[in-house]
């Protein structure tokens, strides 16, 4: 049972966004997290956030790990190759920026940049930890290279598990190359992507039909069960928010006991998030690389600066239910007036303003027009 923290420890945490620290890597390419220490609601929230980036020729060698995951391509183009639990065959995957990945516990996938590639492919993670082993920061398991299973055996049981000559599985153990990411040699065959192997496994977040969309304020697309049914098995659901130059997202929470977990894709803008006793617990500027979490039942919203605002979110649910402040949709436009009146300490005349704004905007609103 995951040990949820008092209300007080949550409030005063500092929940500012934070950008990563590079974990490892080389010339393929490197490997970078986010830390509790430095972002305590990670730990807070059991959550864990990670970030890989490969140059062309980039290998991130195959690997597991102990958190479920969504997976989601900021930048380039590679290949993701999958091994499902108990497949006799992997998946060798196409991706793209937008693409979304939904990788359940015992996946094994490994990452390749093209030698031809135009630019880095980056990769988000973002995933439960709560059966992990260290709460708010994911482990993962390589089965190749310096630190892999390999290494951890003896060359007698290597030689026996894999029915391999004793000199054959010592050079098998001793020749392993870099940690996590290395760099595919010249001249050196790839498995070729299938794009069949798409289907089932991966949402392009940026091609997908739009669940909301509102001129001149925004657009989302939901990651749940409907459309890529592996959010099932993760147990986490996900959106991608782009919301226009100045526009407004309403204030709202999540209200099914849900953490936000947002990574800012690009653009800039202010955030503000409101706790317990109507608390303001976070008052900032949110920049493109930066990740920051919103406690349960806190209420967030966001400003976009003059170059727009784009964020990909996972929600501690698969199929997550948020209620809204402001807009046609609000809480409030579905409480009494009388009731309104009183709470508020205001006239009928204030109360029936108040009611009568925001009449046809959802859940974005356009900047005011001059």
């Amino acid at each position: 049972m995951v040990q949820r923290p008092a209300a007080a420890e949550v409030m005063s945490m500092d929940l500012s966004p934070k950008k990563p620290s590079k974990a490892y890597g080389g010339d393929g390419g490197a490997y970078y997290d986010w830390s509790p220490a430095d972002l305590p609601m990670l730990g807070a929230a059991s959550i864990g956030a990670a970030k890989l980036s490969l140059a062309a020729d980039g290998l991130a060698l195959p690997s597991y790990s102990d958190s479920a995951k969504v997976a989601y391509v900021l930048q380039g183009k590679g290949t993701c190759g999958v091994v499902l639990p108990e497949a006799t065959k992997e998946k060798v995957i196409p991706v793209k920026e937008g693409d979304a990945l939904a990788l359940p516990f015992g996946v094994v996938t490994w990452w390749h940049n093209a030698h031809a590639a135009a630019g880095d492919l980056v990769v988000l993670f973002l995933g439960d930890t709560s059966k992990g082993h260290k709460s708010g920061q994911f482990t993962n398991f390589q089965l190749t290279g310096s630190t892999g299973i390999f290494t951890g055996f003896s060359t007698e049981f290597v030689g026996r598990a894999w029915d391999l000559p004793q000199d054959a599985a010592a050079k098998l153990v001793s020749t392993q190359p870099g940690s996590g990411i290395v760099k595919v040699r010249d001249g050196h065959k790839m498995p070729e992507p299938c794009e069949k192997d798409r289907e089932g496994m991966v949402l392009n977040c940026l091609e997908a039909p739009l669940d909301v969309d509102i001129k001149g304020g925004g657009r989302v697309v939901v990651l749940n069960t409907g459309n890529l049914p592996l959010v099932k098995e993760v147990g986490l659901g996900a959106d991608l928010v782009r919301i226009d130059a100045h526009s407004m997202c309403s204030p709202g929470f999540s209200c099914d006991s849900a953490y936000q977990v947002t990574y800012i894709v690009r653009g800039s803008g202010r955030v503000q998030v409101v706790g317990i006793d109507g608390t303001r617990v976070l008052e900032t500027r949110a920049e493109g690389g930066c990740l920051f979490i919103v406690p349960r039942f806190f209420v967030v919203s966001k400003i976009a600066d003059e170059t727009g605002m784009e964020w990909f979110s996972i929600i501690t649910t698969p199929n997550p239910i948020f209620s809204h402040l402001a807009g046609r949709t609000s809480v409030w436009k579905a409480i009494s007036p009388e009731v309104l009146e009183t709470s508020f300490s205001t006239s009928p005349e204030m109360e029936k303003l108040f009611r009568s704004k925001r009449l046809d905007s959802e859940i974005f609103f356009a900047p005011p027009t001059k």
